[in-house]
């Protein structure tokens, strides 16, 4: 009956330290999806500058060109 309290209790420690490991996994994994959609967002920004100066830049060529 010990031996199988003392397995039990291995078992229960396992469990808690994989879900401990999960949580931290998933603390970063948060972290770095947070960043990623930062950076999408100054890309779309950067992109939209681009197309807005290639627009201007296309309204000043000569239609004839």
């Amino acid at each position: 009956m010990n031996s199988e309290l003392e397995a039990l209790e291995g078992k229960v420690e396992q469990v808690v330290a994989l879900v401990q490991q999960l949580r931290a996994e998933n603390e970063v994994l948060k972290n770095q999806m947070a960043a990623a959609e930062i950076e999408r967002l100054h890309l779309r920004q950067t992109m939209t500058a681009a197309r807005e100066r290639l627009e201007g830049l296309v309204d000043k060529l000569p239609e004839d060109a």
